[in-house]
């Protein structure tokens, strides 16, 4: 008997040593996998809340979008500092302590009776948040050895990445309406506390890597990244079509990100305690890894932010109702996600993004056909199925590659670049897609109320008058699925963008992601006692 059949064959024996590590590697899953949905369903379970916590702490139209910046911007500009920490001084303690941050910042803020407190809770939520997230893709690595364990592991990563968002909506949906909007904040505390007393039982520490943190890359990196999500957030044209793409603070934020990003590129080239050292990046098919997450990301945005418009401004949802309708796209994500772990060792990383990138592009582009007169079943499931099985197939590929062959010192950075793309991606989407879409929807408008000024002028009727800053619900419907839809073609390219990055960039083998499974005669049996909790997760 092989050493692989006996390890296999002890698995199988209750009370076995090979057992109890397989049931704490499913622990150790399970504890990964709920701290990154936590994470990532944050953004969309507060967006749900908005309006209810606009009527309870009184902010102001502009005001109430800091509610989502605060936490996105300590969140994308300290992404690099925790992930580096994690290799530092533990990816273990890292995470254990961005829980329970993330815990006590969300206690606090359900108990916020002032905006300042509630925004102070987003932001250090958003502290806790960048500690969580690089580290929890790092523990993967150190924790599931290399090949069908970490595919699988990584496949439930991946699921929680990406039907989190979806699981946000509903779940904000049914706290604000059947609790308060103080729940999305509370839900986080028994979850997060939870996790991490599992964490400090089911995970092992890293091995701390010798060195010093890197301070000048640190204030470089997250200033630059913070002020760039910062002023991405804010460049948006308006829903009245005014562009603040020139507005003073936009500017400043724009040019003071880039300055402080290229002053990083430069003090990381010359540091030899880099906090993101420059080999990470030298490996093709890494780097063609986070750009294409950039360009996910930003695509991805406009699917829950503007399908959200659509669904309760054109369509009439109630809020959750609007989170119900994404749960067929949460769901293939999931599903396709735990299909890709059990395959992405026979057929590789490069013709699953391949397909998952044409895919998406082709969602994207079914999504730009939306008019006013779609429905749900005829207008939005379709595409909304053909996404998520691109997406599906993107997620597991796309985070293995990005760690395959990582230094061990070097894979929480490299994890947080990942992060990095998702978040800068997803502020460029709102600034970019979003000023199409609104410049599109401001123009037609116009378009419209032309147009019907000059057909009762010919016809010699006069038209009652409007008020101010009020556009009838006909009008602006039709001016809302003109916009939505030119947006979808904007993110159908951006996708294709992806598609021509993984065909120039990605050259990672078969074999390079098989590992120690590659030369076993019948992998996929002989895993099936291994990883009891991740395979039923991933399915």
């Amino acid at each position: 008997m092989s050493a692989t059949q006996s390890v296999t064959g002890r698995a199988t024996t209750p009370g076995s040593p090979a057992a109890d590590g397989n049931r704490r590697l499913g622990l150790a899953l399970f504890v990964i996998a709920t701290a990154q949905l936590m994470v990532v369903l944050d953004s969309a379970i507060v967006n749900v809340a908005l309006p209810h916590i606009q009527s309870a702490l009184g902010f102001t139209g502009s005001g109430l979008e800091w509610v989502v910046t605060a936490y996105a911007v300590t969140f994308g500009g300290l992404l690099l500092l925790g992930g580096r920490s994690g290799d530092l001084l533990g990816r273990r303690k890292i995470f254990i302590a961005g829980l329970l941050l993330f815990s006590v910042a969300s206690l606090l803020g359900g108990f916020a009776t002032s905006q300042a407190w509630l925004l102070a809770a987003r932001a250090v939520q958003g502290v806790g948040g960048a500690m969580i997230a690089p580290t929890a893709l790092a523990l993967i690595t150190t924790t599931f050895p290399e090949g069908s364990q970490r595919n699988r592991a990584m496949g439930v990563y991946a699921a929680m990445s990406g039907g989190g968002a979806a699981v946000g909506l509903v779940a904000g949906g049914l706290l604000t309406t059947y609790l308060s909007w103080r729940w999305v904040m509370f839900v986080n505390v028994p979850i997060g506390i939870i996790t991490a007393i599992l964490a400090g039982y089911v995970l092992t520490e890293s091995t701390r890597r010798r060195g010093r943190f890197d301070l000048p890359g640190a204030i470089t990196s997250t200033a630059g990244v913070a002020l760039l999500v910062y002023g991405l957030s804010n460049a948006s044209t308006d829903q009245h079509g005014v562009s603040h793409w020139t507005d003073g603070r936009v500017v400043v934020s724009l040019a003071a990100a880039v300055l402080l990003l290229v002053g990083f590129a430069f003090i990381e080239w010359r540091s030899s305690h880099a906090l993101m050292p420059l080999r990470i990046l030298e490996n093709r098919s890494r780097t063609g890894a986070y750009l294409v997450m950039l360009c996910l990301a930003t695509a991805m945005f406009g699917v829950f932010f503007f399908l959200t418009i659509f669904v309760q401004e054109v369509l009439g949802y109630s809020a959750l109702r609007s989170g119900l309708a994404f749960l067929p796209l949460a769901g293939g994500i999931v599903l396709m996600s735990g299909i890709v772990s059990q395959v992405i060792g026979r057929i590789g990383a490069r013709p699953l993004m391949v397909a998952g990138t044409a895919i998406a592009a082709v969602g994207f582009y079914w999504f730009s056909h939306l008019t006013v007169h779609s429905q749900y079943v005829s207008g939005l499931l379709g595409p909304m199925l053909v996404t998520s099985l691109g997406f599906g197939l993107l997620f597991v590929p796309l985070s293995l590659v990005a760690l395959n062959k990582v230094r061990g010192e070097d894979s929480g950075v490299a994890s947080s670049l990942l992060n990095t793309g998702q978040q800068v991606g997803g502020a460029i989407g709102l600034a970019a897609l979003g000023t199409v879409t609104w410049t599109t929807v401001s123009d037609n408008v116009k378009h419209q109320v032309a147009q019907a000024a000059a057909a009762a002028g010919r016809s010699g009727l006069q038209l009652p008058a409007a008020k101010s800053g009020v556009v009838p619900a006909p009008i602006l419907h039709q001016a809302l699925a003109v916009g939505i839809s030119r947006g979808f073609l904007v993110a159908a390219g951006i996708v294709l963008l992806a598609l021509v990055v993984v065909l120039v960039s990605i050259r990672l083998r078969r074999e390079d992601l098989a590992g120690a499974t590659a030369a076993a005669p019948a992998p996929s049996n002989e895993i099936i006692g291994e990883l009891d909790l991740a395979d039923s997760l991933s399915r």
